[in-house]
């Protein structure tokens, strides 16, 4: 399905199906010009009906603007109008690029067209953009104003004007100078059609005009100004433009104000009772119950009152006093204060109840949305890293998050550590002797203990995998299991757990499966879901996470869904769960300015138990004919051994031979799938390496499944006039081509692959030269972005061995390891070390 992809500097659209969506593409800003004045609904994808409507706001702008038949020129509408565009984004790809100042330009892009346009013309505004849209009613140059007056009798004054140019600038006149500037009657006929218009609906302007004296100022009574103000919406509608009192846009509206959490409740988290203190307003004015009864006995109406103009409307005041009847007594959880602003920030609510922070609250509230109001401590020194500045935050944040018992979503910008900071507040935890456990997918179990091992030495950990699910009893501060794990554990949902963390938290974000019921079903204080995807563009995807989070937050799944169907205000959506989440962007300057422009990282990866046969049958060979060898002969066999190793940590069944390449029997194409999601989610591009060209072909089908559509692949048997095709094909900005796969030797110098800001060795090629060379088809000049190299390293087997070698260099010298050499100086290792290196410590229970 088509859909629009945002970005940085603009948008452009994926996947056209029907001719309007493929216009759309090819000149998107003319494009969307043109459907800006349609007044039709299109079916089309959210992100797309999106941009339409940001358009319509530009031609909003246009006809509703009183003055741009003298200036002939677009104006920019109000901060107001661009914050209510902000918070109606929808949850797609790239919604977090849209900011008051990308509105800006989308429309600076469309106002360009309309002035080339409009040069072209000697028609009026009017008539141009009617013959866009005969439907549209174009605002004329008339405007009606009203003031407060001083005059006894007479409070409010009333006043025609017409926009006109005088001295080269935009003034307003009033009515009756036009009878003396236009002589011909069609120019004085086509400046009064507005007016005409309104005169037709409302018998009120109808007298003025019928006895001339609309063209003169006019003192009104509150009777006659309440008439008016009641009638404006009509008069817009017609097209002329109002200027009214503030009393009547900013403070008509009645309410009651419930002050929520002044102070600390006795117990804090989700569902802590707070107190809440109801009080009835009319505009900004607090007004007792007595005396709400008191203007109950009043006509309908203006009355002046506590030195402002108010509406009595009996109606609306009977609604308050009786909502302030139900709400003087009652408890409000954080789940109630939440919601209710979700409703009070709904364009389409009338409701009469508006919920306001307390002071406790307010502070709480002000610590979770900006983080960096919370003091912000280290980590325990038994913690072996520096995090990094914004580390350090989501760190105290997470902390603070955990003590208040809120469920909180770590939902930073893939490559930027969710990880470390986890590991940060797991260290600090362990400290107050409190448990912890961490659900994540297999695929990242080696990665965890290896990072766990690195930067928390001293945490306790228990894996909880295989035949090992022992809980009761066993002394850990940290228990690991797998999500599959979950769901055959019936005695790790009767635990209790001070905190309970999900890595890839999108694996529940289908809410009927048996595997999100048993997350769902564990007991814990306080909650964390990881993600650097935090469900976009799928809505229910979002529920199911904060169901587990904060269960009860967006109502049940149903309700959720109806929200949905009838058109869901994101920006009140947004607002409710905001708190609970943090997000850093690696395209928010604040965060590049801290990041390394290349930013390396090891994924180590487990054998699946059909490897780790494979692998020790292997071994048991080698080691029988490395005794019965020596010379070259010997060299041969350790290489060719080298080469099996390798095969078998890639995949059984390219050391088989066979060609089904099954994913579970990998653990490389588990990890494989699960970063490349991120990567799609993401709508950004990779590049997977590997030294062999017979996996080029399999990755290639792999990764087509994973994305939803088929990427590229660069080896030595590629004809070199086609690698510049397909070089050129990955790097097009009109077609989003998600991944390359390229041999190592091919691909690996003289291609320029800037599209990609990921890389992925999936198997290593044992020379640093080699690797960095093949990481620099990405990582070179005219590269925009900071660019996330991930290295598959197979713990326990020879690619673990080797790579220690090569990192801590102290037992290989540079010189030893030259671009050429390749792996040949392993050859040179004894029978002793060659078997140690081979030898594989793995746990296969």
């Amino acid at each position: 399905m088509a859909q629009a992809i945002f970005s940085e500097k603009g948008f452009y659209i994926e996947n056209p199906e029907v001719d309007y969506e493929y216009a759309l593409k090819d000149a998107p800003f003319q494009t969307l010009y043109e459907q800006s004045f349609s007044t039709e609904s299109v079916e089309t994808d959210v992100s797309i009906a999106y941009l339409i409507n940001v358009a319509q706001e530009f031609v909003s702008a246009l006809k509703n603007d009183g003055e741009i038949e003298v200036t002939r020129t677009f104006r920019f509408p109000s901060e107001t109008v661009y914050q209510q565009l902000m918070n109606k984004a929808p949850f797609v790809t790239g919604y977090e690029f849209i900011t008051v100042q990308w509105l800006k330009d989308v429309h600076q892009e469309l106002a360009a067209i309309f002035s080339e346009e409009l040069s072209h013309l000697q028609s009026s505004v009017s008539e141009y953009i009617q013959s866009k849209n005969r439907s549209l009613i174009v605002a004329g140059r008339v405007y009606f104003h009203l003031v407060e007056s001083k005059q006894e009798g007479f409070p409010f004054a009333f006043l025609a004007t017409y926009a006109t140019k005088y001295k080269d600038k935009v003034s307003h006149m009033p009515l009756k100078n036009a009878l003396a500037e236009f002589n011909d009657s069609s120019e004085m006929l086509s400046l009064l059609s507005a007016v005409g218009r309104v005169a037709n609906e409302s018998v009120f302007i109808s007298q003025l005009v019928e006895s001339g004296e609309l063209f003169s100022p006019l003192r009104f009574n509150e009777n006659e100004a309440y008439q008016f103000l009641k009638e404006t919406p009509l008069y817009e509608e017609q097209g002329v433009i109002c200027r009214i009192p503030d009393f009547w846009k900013k403070e008509r509206k009645t309410t009651i104000k419930v002050t929520i959490g002044d102070t600390k409740p006795s117990s804090i988290g989700i569902e802590a009772l707070l107190e809440g203190k109801p009080e009835i307003y009319l505009g900004e004015e607090r007004y007792s119950k007595a005396e709400i009864e008191d203007l109950l006995h009043q006509n309908e109406g203006l009355a002046f009152l506590k030195g402002k103009w108010v509406e009595i409307n009996h109606e609306k005041l009977q609604q308050l006093l009786t909502t302030y009847d139900t709400k003087e007594n009652s408890e409000w959880t954080l789940f109630d204060a939440l919601r209710q602003q979700q409703l009070s920030d709904a364009e389409e609510n009338d409701s009469l109840i508006e919920t306001t922070n307390g002071q406790w609250l307010q502070t709480v509230f002000q610590q979770m949305i900006t983080p960096t109001q919370i003091k912000q401590e280290q980590p325990a020194k038994s913690f072996q890293a520096s995090l990094r500045p914004y580390q350090l935050v989501g760190y105290n944040w997470l902390n603070f998050m955990q003590e208040q018992t809120f469920g909180a979503l770590l939902a930073d910008d893939m490559g930027l550590g969710k990880t470390v900071q986890i590991l940060a507040l797991l260290d600090s935890l362990r400290q107050e002797n409190k448990r912890a456990l961490l659900v994540i997918p297999a695929s990242l179990l080696e990665n965890w203990k290896k990072e766990a091992a690195r930067f928390a030495p001293h945490l306790q950990i228990q894996i909880l995998h295989g035949k090992n699910t022992f809980v009761q009893d066993v002394e850990a501060d940290l228990f690991i299991t797998t999500y599959g794990m979950v769901a055959r554990m019936e005695a790790l949902k009767e635990e209790q757990f001070d905190l309970l963390i999900l890595d890839e938290a999108q694996a529940i974000k289908n809410p009927g499966t048996k595997q999100t019921k048993s997350i769902k079903a564990l007991q814990a204080n306080a909650k964390i879901a990881m993600t650097g995807t935090p469900i976009e563009n799928r809505l229910s995807d979002l529920w199911s996470v904060f169901d587990f989070l904060n269960s009860g937050l967006l109502g049940s799944k149903a309700e959720f869904a109806k929200q949905i169907k009838k058109g869901t205000d994101y920006g009140a959506l947004r607002q409710m769960i905001s708190p609970f989440i943090l997000r850093r962007l690696k395209t928010d300057r604040r965060i590049i300015s801290d990041l390394p422009e290349k930013n390396e990282q090891k994924e180590y990866v487990s054998l699946s138990k059909k490897q780790i046969a494979l692998y020790k049958g292997l071994q048991r060979d080698i080691e029988k004919s490395m005794a019965e060898t020596e010379g070259i002969q010997r060299k041969g066999l350790v290489l060719a051994a080298i080469s099996k190793f390798k095969q078998i940590c890639n995949h059984p069944d390219q050391y088989l031979g066979n060609q089904e390449f099954k994913p579970k029997l990998s653990g490389k194409f588990e990890a494989l799938q699960s970063i490349c999601e991120t990567i799609r989610d993401k709508h950004e591009q990779v590049l997977i390496f590997t030294q062999f060209k017979e996996m080029c072909e399999p990755l290639n089908v792999f990764l087509a499944e994973v994305f939803g559509q088929s990427g590229l692949v660069l080896h030595g048997g590629v004809p070199v006039k086609k690698r510049g095709e397909l070089v050129d094909q990955f790097n097009d900005p009109d077609t989003y081509t998600p991944y390359m796969v390229l041999s190592i030797k091919a691909g690996g110098v003289g291609l320029n692959l800037t599209a990609a800001n990921h890389v992925i060795h999936f198997d290593r090629w044992w020379n640093p030269a080699v690797e960095n060379q093949a990481t620099d088809r990405a990582f070179r000049i005219g590269q925009e972005k900071n660019v996330f190299v991930y290295k598959f390293v197979t713990s326990g087997t020879i690619e673990e061995k080797i790579d220690e070698l090569l990192t801590e260099k102290t037992q290989l010298s540079n010189d030893l390891i030259t671009e050429t050499s390749g792996e040949n100086w392993l050859t040179e290792m004894s029978n002793d070390d060659l078997r140690n290196l081979f030898t594989l410590e793995v746990n296969d229970k």
